[in-house]
């Protein structure tokens, strides 16, 4: 049986926003951000941005879910999932 182990060194919790990207705290001035993947501790919808540059709504995500897509933004509007971790 396949499994899959995620390992972060770095975490940062998400301030949702319409206009700005998650900071990355292993960036020199905080913004270059690749991608980083979450984890959600009440969920909710969860609006985000892909490091490829595409919107998506992630629609009844359950609380204590991972999602493992590389995102560089999590929106204000849209999102009503909450305690989001941002990990590198």
């Amino acid at each position: 049986m396949a499994y899959q182990k995620l390992q972060a060194s770095k975490a940062v919790l998400v301030v949702p926003s319409d206009t700005v990207n998650i900071p990355n705290p292993s960036s020199p001035d905080g913004i270059a951000n690749n991608g980083n993947v979450l984890y959600v501790g009440t969920g909710g919808p969860l609006k985000v941005r892909t490091a490829g540059g595409d919107d998506v709504t992630f629609e009844n995500v359950q609380d204590g879910t991972f999602i493992p897509v590389q995102v560089v933004r999590v929106f204000a509007t849209g999102t009503s999932a909450d305690n989001i971790i941002a990990l590198w």
